[in-house]
This record gives structure tokens, C-alpha cells and sequence, in this order.
């Protein structure tokens, strides 16, 4: 934390506060200047009455704001994404700052909850900063052109002859100075120009954006402040636990609800029937007590009847043996089939099999699941405090579960103790909702760690089988991957109006035909079987690149070590000398090849590739991968000791995320970030199944990576290019996994093709 951080902080609405009277208060009495931006993108006052006028100053303006600026300067800027540790909650007010032409000192940020004039509001994917970038500057010039204008009327004279810096605006002229306080009440009643009338800064003059600014609630994190949705407290709230079956899917029939009614602190006890949605509201028993301990040691008096369903029959490895089969069966759906792959593989000069396993895993996040819900008895509505990356869906499935309107869920976004896709579901959400609808009380739902890792929205496992080959020149002619992959069993409407059922693969489960290699590769056979469970899956961090980059990339290092070349000349190669391939690309953006070579090459360039001896037991390894808009390539150098224990001793990261940089402190976190949770990833989450159970339930046996086992040395890279700004969280992931089983192969010779790292044997001599 740098020494200005207690002065960066803002000051969050107490979390009993609704949002509309908390917005009325901060707005009241004309003391504010209000700008909000509509869903659609519009700048637009936000008032009562007609912009502009005078009722409208002295009254307040519509709720629907980004930007408050009090009489004292202090300005007040709503950051409506959830934050959930990527730092989103201090970059994007950033924009607005610096377009606004503001000190950060003067600059407190409240987090929004949400609001349908704030348009989305979900964090995943990496698309908070890309979604708003553009339309966070606009506002910021939009309130500075309006000061500006405020002034030069106060002055009587030009516009243009005036300048707005670091929270006021200057007449050169006349050395005249009137702090953006002071402008208030005349900048309320002016007219909001369009977009012709707004100049954006020239990003050359930027003094803010690009440089390193600490988190807005680091102190209070530190401090252990109440943020996060785990810490809310209400008056009269009751605690609960939701006990589901430990079968997947399963269901309960009956439990000793009088007993566990006549224990200590317990208030209520009962069955809660739910639906067969996988990722909604699950069957469960629901313990309600006077606090979260009497809940929970009540809980392990609880013995229930279940009917454990289909899910029963699920086990790790009856699944390994279907994959197996399947992968020699014909059925596959083809998702991409390029030239004739069997000929030029009867043909290739050197050919590579290999199958590729990857278990399933939880997402682990620091805080447990839970949801703090409060309904109306009277009329019905609800009110929520959730740690959630994605609130209007958490509404919308409280809305169709529950059959209330949208209108009457209002809902509070607290901050959340890591996320990596897991708060994109909201089962936790209405599980707090049937409870409390029953006790008819404010009700916090807690989740412990094992329902954590044992209910969880799981990343898929996976099984590929894979072959290539390459001809008398090294060159690749030839990429057959059949993956066999995981499915739930959804209904859907027909087109007929009759309903059916298909089998839907998890997210990030389903393979794309587009996915490197496969544009690149003149024979080329992606094909697709799916295997049906009733394991609940969901996002998990990068969803589907997060174990495809390590599938390809260690595949593609196995061709290049075939044909005896370098893994990096090879993979140049294959990504060709055209700017662009067509295709769908990742959400419809074409993949650009020239910005994937660039990175491949300035990772060699940084990391001195093929410059260096390494002593048997050490090596190199590389990969790249585009992900959520990201072109990113690592080069991970390790250790391995002859008894096998590895240590990772460098990664250096190049980035091409476009334009800007907005928080550079807040960039090299989440490459550093990345890199860290990848390692993790690769060395030991796996979770087993048996008889339709999880069989891990908490740290003891799910660990994750600790701090000794770091890399020594995380080097970030970011290239500067002419693209829009994307953002950071997924797309650094990926080529972690790859890039350190290909050094392992450098240093080894072995070749590591399951998941977790912590089950190969990696000793040499």
C-alpha cells in the first residue's frame, strides 16, 4: 500500500441502507452535480424535471448517477461493477477521473447496487473494462465540458478560452481559478451538450491513467472493515446452513426436523423441495438459528433420508472408462473438419498420439458462498445483499423461481472474497430467498467450506485424444482432436411449441472449431462426444481456454520436439504471415495474427529464448493463447531436482491488451495474480468422484499452492498497440499451465498429459 492510499478511500452506504434513499440523500438540496449514463451508452442529465432547469438544480437528480461533485470538491464517483479483487472498483472510476480532470485525493467511490440505468453489471469474462471504457471517458468530458462552460459564463467570457485542470477551471487571460465546488450550482442547471460538443483529452496529456494507484478499499481490507457480503449485519437477522444431498443431483425425503428444532439456538428447521435445475434452487433441508454456530452444530445432528437419483452411479473413473470408449466409437459430433486428416497422416514423416486428462475442480474462492435476504411479508418483495459477479441474473432467477416481478428484488452488491466465476451462478442466492420467505425474517445464508467445495458449479473435466503429424520439412500438416467432454441433461423449448431435452455441455466444456490450431491447419479433424452426469458445472476462470491452451500448446510442443524444431520458429510457423484468419473468433472478434506474433516474439525477446544453457534438470517452456480479447505469450523457466520436486524459477509475461493501461499497479497484480493461480491449478486442485459424491471437503485434501512455491520472478510485459482496451483477468491464465509443463519436458524429458502435476512423477537421472 503506497502512503496516499487512507486518502483514496471511499466511503461505502452503510449496508442496511436502501439504495434509493441513499441516492436521494447524496443527491439532495442541489448541492450536486449529477451525470448518469443510460444503458444504451447515452450521456445524459439525470433529473427530475427538464435538464436545465432551475426546479431541477434545487431539488436533486435521478438516481441514476456516475458522477456527484459536492460543494466542497470532494467528487463522488459509483462504480457499478461487483468487485470481487480484480480492482475494477478503483480503474474504472479512474476514466472518469481522469477525463473529468480531477485529483485522486478529491475522489471518493461507492460501489453501485443494481440499477437498470447502469446497464450490465456483471464482472466475468474480462469484460467490465472493454464494456465501459469508451463510455467511462465520455462521461468524465462530458461533466468537464459543463464546468467549463459553467465558468465561462460566470466569467462572461469564451469557452475556449478556458481549461479545466486538476479540479478546477483556469482563465489564462485573467489568471482567474474557480474550483469545480464552486461551480456547482451553475454547472446543475446547464444543458448537457451531445457528443459533438464533448472533447475527449489526448491520451499523450493523461496524468492519471497508466500509473499505479492503490486499491480504494485496501485499507479497510487490511483493517478488516465490513465489505464483503459475509460481514453484513441486520437488525432481528437470524442465521442459516442449507444442507444438500452429498449425492449430485439427489434429493431429500424425510430428516429428524423435531430434533434438530429442540436444540439450542435453533429457530426453525424444514425441507425445502426445489427444482431440477442443476444451477437453481436444489432440493435441501434448511437449519435457521440465532447465529451461524448454533446453526452449524445443529447441522451435525441432522440425519436425512435421500434419494440420491441417477447421479448415484457417477465415479471418476466409470467416467475415464466411457471417455475411453468413446474415444474408439464412432458418433462424435465434428465441429470442424478441414482437408482429409487419416491421408496426411499416412503420409507425415513423424506422427504423435497422446491422450490428455484433466479432472474436475471447484473454484475455492476465499469466502464461502452466502446471501443475506429479507423478505415483505406484506407485499412480497425482496431485498438482497450478495456477493455477486453477476446481480441481474441473481434477480432474474429470483424473479422465474419465485415468481416475483423484477422490480419489487432490489439488490446489494457487496464486495466478494475472490470469485474466478463462481458468483456468475446465484444458487446461493435463492437458496436465501426460500428461506427466508419461510421464517418470514431478515435470514444470512452461510455456506461452509465443504459446501463449498462439494456444491460448487464445477469446471468440467475432460479427456483428448490427440494426433498430429508433421512432414519431411517439420512442418505441421496434420491436428485430430477428439474430445470427449461432460453434459447435462437440460429441457428445451422446440420450435413446435412442444418440450425436450438435449445435452448441453458445461461451460467452457464445448470446443470450438476456431480454437488455434484448428483455422491454421490445412487437414484438421475437431470432433466432440459428450459424456451425460448430473454434475452441476459453471465459468471457472478463462472457461474453456484455462484447459485448452494447456491441451494444445503441450500437444503443439510434442510436434515441434518431433520434427526437431523450436517450439517458438514452429509455432510462428503454424500462425502463418497473414494479419488476420477468418473465422467466428472468440464473441465474433476475428482472430488478428500479427498482434499473436508480436507477443511470441517479444516473449522471446524478453526472456533471452534460445540464448541461454540450461543444465539437465532445468529448462524452458513457451505457449500463448488469445483469450477474452487478450493476446498473451509466457516463457516459464524451471527446476527440477533428480528426486522430482519442482520449482519454478521465472515467467515472463508480454501482454497485448490494447491502447491503455489504466491502473499499472492493478495490471501487474493480475498478471502476477494469473500466473500465481495458474501455477496452483496445475500443481494440485482435483476432485474425485465416487457413488455421485465429491470425495474432498476441504483444505486438507484440496490444497492449493502456498507462498514458498511461488515463481521466483513474475516479469510483466505489456505492449502498447492501436486496439480497444480489453481486460486482465482471464487472459494471462491460460499459457501458464503449458508454458511450465513444456520447460518440465525441457528439463526432464518427460511429458506431464494429467492434470493435477502432484500425481506425475517427474525424477530423472
Amino acid at each position: 500500500m503506497n502512503v496516499r492510499d487512507k486518502d483514496l478511500q471511499a466511503a461505502p452506504a452503510p449496508a442496511s441502507s436502501s439504495r434509493r434513499s441513499f441516492l436521494r440523500q447524496s443527491a439532495a438540496g442541489g448541492s450536486l452535480l449529477a451525470l448518469g449514463l443510460f444503458h444504451n451508452g447515452a450521456i445524459a442529465a439525470l433529473a427530475q424535471g427538464q435538464a436545465g432547469s432551475k426546479a431541477a438544480a434545487a431539488t436533486e437528480f435521478s438516481p441514476n448517477v456516475f458522477i456527484r461533485i459536492a460543494q466542497d470538491g470532494i467528487v463522488t464517483l459509483v462504480s457499478k461493477q461487483p468487485e470481487i479483487g480484480q480492482g475494477i472498483k478503483t480503474s474504472l472510476p479512474m476514466v472518469i477521473a481522469e477525463e473529468l480532470e480531477v485529483d485522486w485525493k478529491d475522489v471518493r467511490v461507492v460501489q453501485g447496487d443494481l440499477n437498470p440505468a447502469y446497464g450490465s453489471q456483471g464482472a466475468g469474462g474480462s469484460t467490465s473494462t472493454p464494456t465501459n471504457y469508451e463510455n467511462f471517458h465520455r462521461l468524465g468530458a462530458t461533466a468537464r465540458t459543463m464546468l467549463v462552460q459553467a465558468a465561462a459564463q460566470t466569467w462572461g467570457v469564451p469557452a475556449g478560452e478556458c481549461r479545466a485542470e486538476r479540479g478546477a477551471v483556469l482563465h489564462e487571460a485573467s489568471k482567474r481559478r474557480l474550483g469545480y465546488g464552486e461551480l456547482v450550482k451553475a454547472a446543475a442547471v446547464l444543458p448537457v451538450p451531445d457528443a459533438k460538443g464533448v472533447q475527449l483529452k489526448d491520451p499523450a496529456t493523461y496524468r492519471l491513467l497508466g500509473t499505479r494507484v492503490g486499491g480504494v478499499d485496501n485499507d479497510k481490507v487490511v483493517a478488516g472493515k465490513p465489505l464483503f457480503g459475509i460481514d453484513v449485519q441486520l437488525p432481528g437477522m437470524l442465521h442459516a446452513v442449507y444442507v444438500k444431498c452429498p449425492v449430485l443431483g439427489g434429493r431429500p425425503v424425510s430428516a429428524n426436523l423435531a430434533a434438530i428444532k429442540a436444540m439450542p439456538g435453533v429457530k426453525d428447521a424444514f425441507i425445502v423441495e426445489g427444482t431440477d435445475n442443476l444451477n437453481g434452487l436444489r432440493p435441501g433441508v434448511a437449519i435457521v438459528a440465532n447465529s451461524t454456530w448454533n446453526a452449524i452444530r445443529a447441522r451435525k445432528k441432522l440425519v436425512v433420508q435421500w434419494d440420491e437419483g441417477e447421479g448415484a452411479n457417477h465415479s471418476w473413473a466409470g467416467f475415464l472408462a466411457q471417455a475411453q470408449a468413446a474415444s474408439k466409437q464412432p458418433g462424435a459430433v465434428t465441429m470442424r473438419r478441414d482437408g482429409d486428416v487419416e491421408t496426411a497422416l499416412a503420409g507425415a514423416a513423424r506422427t504423435v498420439e497422446a491422450a490428455y486428462t484433466y479432472p474436475f475442480i471447484s473454484h475455492a474462492s476465499m469466502e464461502p458462498q452466502n446471501c443475506t435476504a429479507v423478505v415483505d411479508p406484506k407485499d412480497g418483495s425482496v431485498e438482497l445483499w450478495a456477493p455477486t459477479q453477476n446481480p441481474g441474473a441473481g434477480q432474474a432467477l429470483v424473479a422465474s423461481t419465485f415468481n416475483i416481478p423484477k422490480e419489487k428484488i432490489e439488490l446489494h452488491i457487496t464486495r466478494s472474497g475472490g470469485g474466478f466465476g463462481r458468483r456468475l451462478s446465484s444458487d446461493f442466492i435463492v437458496d436465501a430467498v426460500a428461506i427466508a420467505q419461510k421464517v418470514k425474517a431478515p435470514v444470512k445464508l452461510t455456506w461452509t467450506r465443504e459446501d463449498d467445495l462439494q456444491h460448487d458449479h464445477f469446471r468440467a473435466g475432460g479427456f483428448h485424444f490427440l494426433r498430429g503429424g508433421v512432414d519431411a520439412q517439420g512442418k505441421l500438416v496434420a491436428w485430430h482432436n477428439h474430445f470427449v467432454t461432460f453434459a447435462n441433461r437440460v429441457e428445451q423449448k422446440e420450435s413446435d411449441g412442444t418440450t425436450g431435452s438435449v445435452l448441453r455441455p458445461g461451460s467452457g466444456a464445448s470446443l470450438s472449431g476456431d480454437e488455434f490450431p484448428g483455422r491454421w491447419t490445412a487437414n484438421c479433424l475437431l470432433e466432440q462426444t459428450p459424456l451425460e452426469c448430473r454434475i452441476p458445472m459453471g465459468p471457472w476462470r478463462a472457461p474453456g481456454s484455462n484447459v485448452f491452451a494447456w491441451v494444445f500448446h503441450s500437444f503443439i510442443d510434442e510436434l515441434a520436439h518431433a520434427a526437431g524444431r523450436d517450439p517458438i520458429e514452429f509455432r510462428l510457423e503454424i500462425l502463418g504471415d497473414k494479419d488476420m484468419v477468418a473465422g467466428t473468433g472468440e464473441r465474433g472478434v476475428p482472430y488478428n495474427v500479427a498482434r499473436m506474433r508480436n507477443v511470441l516474439k517479444a516473449v522471446a525477446e524478453k526472456s533471452d529464448w534460445g540464448k541461454r544453457k540450461f543444465a539437465r534438470g532445468q529448462g524452458a517452456g513457451v505457449a500463448f493463447h488469445f483469450s477474452h480479447r487478450g493476446y498473451v505469450a509466457e516463457v516459464a523457466e524451471v527446476t527440477v531436482s533428480k528426486e522430482g520436486q519442482l520449482r519454478v524459477d521465472r515467467v515472463v509475461v508480454v501482454t497485448d491488451i490494447g491502447a491503455q493501461i489504466v491502473n499499472l499497479s492493478g495490471a501487474e497484480n493480475q498478471v502476477q495474480g494469473s500466473v500465481i493461480d495458474g501455477l496452483s491449478t496445475l500443481m494440485y486442485p482435483s476432485l474425485n468422484v465416487e457413488k455421485g459424491r465429491i470425495v474432498q471437503s476441504n483444505f486438507h485434501d484440496y490444497p492449493l499452492l502456498r507462498m514458498p512455491d511461488t515463481p521466483t520472478r513474475i516479469e510483466a510485459h505489456f505492449l502498447k498497440t492501436d486496439y480497444p482496451v480489453t481486460g486482465l483477468g482471464e487472459p494471462v491464465f491460460p499459457p501458464l499451465a503449458p508454458a511450465v509443463c513444456n520447460a518440465i519436458f525441457a528439463a526432464t524429458g518427460k511429458r506431464v498429459r494429467e492434470l493435477p502435476l502432484s500425481k506425475a512423477d517427474l525424477s530423472w537421472s
